[in-house]
């Protein structure tokens, strides 16, 4: 029996007689994780949102499991990105932190990850959509061959964005060159000083579609200002309205061509990060402003490219995963009227804050998986599961093993992502850092603010006196925070004082994981 069919067998399968313990081709299925950009709990229809409608994710969670205590390994993107791939929490590695466009590789060739773990089992490997990790060794040239980046980290293809949308350059690169690149047009960026005579919105707001705050008013690209400067690559820039309908018919090339073998494509999606800034055939359609427009167009595309499964005939092949890589922001830099807008719609559900935040609604996240006849289906599951596990519970599903020294921090959660037990994790630990801003620059700040979530307790670690962000609480303070999530889920009574033994317990737990150097026995 293949380790795969044991698996099954071990995960519970005489209680779901209707689920089968292979795909019908005998193969490995094919792996799409759907990673969203700044998408909270709250703000999909199966977690509850009635504001925004969003039936292709809903009909994803109908067909298999979703999980309501999923966590992304940090409240921001590039720690959470980092951990998905290599299965190592964030904060034990340094610069870990949200990244300039131009900032180097974070995760380096020869390092161990998840698509170097599928390729190994036989996967051919994508990412379409969002890096954000890093590219080269210090200085990139953005006219020539960009290297290290996602080739040299284990995916066979890649089509993507350099960071944020926010954020030059303004460009994609397929593999390991900027597309549509001019040669006589050749790009310069940098994040320090402003470069050739591009206008920026600091300097020309008269030409801006929306306002922006300091941060966001360099560069002029599209009617919006980015942070950063570039001049040149006039002809490689994308149209923030039409990036999704490419990024979409990329996934999609890559599915169509490899239908015939197992493959794992990484969708890094945009929205609903800012700027926000829809096709004009979504413009409107939410009723809440552009956020809620690009949620919808989000769910537009993960509907769409569902549909191409089925009629490639591989939908009961296919394993999807979708989930977010920290929770919701309203105003992030640009005035887009999205706090206004969003009426009695509550992006974090009953969690407080959201990106950016120690707090639950920085790193609670809508999580489904789906796999017709396998994932357990319309299953509503508590189990305690984060985004860092990806890597080990893969490998547990096509039989690979992990490196002693590789994914320390990934535990097989196969049997609870399978929606087979409801009980997963023992703890997550969630991490933050502060947010600085020096007038027109914006960068993560400061140590490291840890929490630990074990059954129904919260510890939050002191640290310094309350901050926010663009409007959310970090959830900072100097002194040692306990929370009862099952009374308290908004974390509003801190506890810490009241039971004292217990904040000491947690607090010692937290110590030992982060001087182990390692979590994964």
């Amino acid at each position: 029996m293949s380790r795969r069919a044991l698996l099954f067998t071990g995960a519970g399968a005489a209680i779901l007689p209707g689920v089968a313990m292979a795909s019908s081709r005998g193969e490995r299925p094919n792996i799409i994780v759907i990673y969203a950009d700044d998408l909270g709990y709250g703000d999909l229809g199966c977690y509850g949102a009635t504001s925004i409608k969003t039936p292709n994710v809903d009909r994803l969670a109908a067909r298999g499991t979703r999980f309501v205590n999923a966590h992304s390994p940090s409240a921001t993107c590039t720690p959470s990105r980092y951990a998905l791939l290599t299965g190592d929490y964030a904060w034990r590695a340094s610069g870990t932190q949200i990244l300039p466009g131009d900032a180097p590789a974070l995760i380096r060739p020869g390092q161990f990850t998840l698509p170097h773990m599928l390729k190994n089992a036989g996967y051919a490997t994508a990412i379409v959509g969002k890096w954000h990790l890093g590219l080269g060794d210090g200085k990139v040239d953005w006219n020539g061959e960009i290297a290290p980046g996602p080739r040299d980290v284990g995916f066979d293809y890649a089509y993507f964005m350099p960071a944020t949308l926010d954020r030059v350059p303004t460009v994609l690169i397929e593999n390991r060159r900027v597309v549509n690149l001019d040669p006589a047009d050749p790009i310069r960026v940098d994040y320090r000083a402003k470069v050739g005579d591009e206008p920026t919105g600091a300097e020309h707001p008269d030409q801006l579609k929306f306002g922006a705050d300091p941060e966001h008013s360099n560069t002029i690209v599209n009617g919006i200002s980015r942070i950063g400067y570039m001049t040149g690559g006039q002809a490689a820039r994308w149209r923030d309205e039409e990036l999704t309908d490419q990024l979409l018919g990329k996934a999609i090339d890559f599915v169509a061509a490899r239908k015939d073998a197992p493959f794992f494509l990484y969708f890094a999606m945009n929205e609903p990060h800012v700027p926000r800034a829809p096709h004009p055939r979504f413009v409107g359609t939410s009723g809440m402003g552009p956020r809620g427009d690009a949620i919808v167009q989000f769910d537009w595309a993960v509907g769409a490219l569902m549909e191409k499964l089925e009629e490639l005939g591989i939908a009961d092949e296919t394993l999807v995963i979708l989930s977010s890589d920290n929770g919701p922001i309203l105003f992030d830099g640009y005035e887009d009227r999205a706090v206004e807008l969003a009426g009695d719609h509550k992006p974090s559900g009953p969690y407080q804050s959201g990106k950016y935040s120690i707090y639950e609604g920085g790193t609670r996240v809508p999580m489904i998986a789906s796999w017709p006849g396998h994932v357990r289906e319309g299953h509503v599951s508590a189990a305690l599961v984060d985004h860092v596990d990806l890597v080990a519970s893969l490998a547990a599903l096509v039989g690979q093993g992990l490196p002693r020294d590789a994914a320390v921090d990934s535990f097989d959660m196969m049997i609870p992502l399978m929606g087979r037990r409801d009980r997963g994790r023992k703890y997550v630990i969630e991490d933050t850092k502060l947010m600085e801003t020096t007038g027109t620059k914006v960068a993560s700040s400061g140590a490291r603010i840890l929490a630990l979530r074990s059954g129904d307790w919260k510890f939050i670690r002191g640290s310094v006196e309350p901050h926010e962000f663009h409007g959310n609480a970090i959830g900072t303070l100097p002194q040692d925070q306990l929370y009862n999530l099952a009374r308290d889920p908004g974390e509003r009574e801190n506890l810490a004082d009241k039971m004292p033994d217990l904040t000491r317990k947690l607090a010692r737990w937290l110590d030992k994981i982060e001087r182990a150097g390692r979590s994964r026995p």
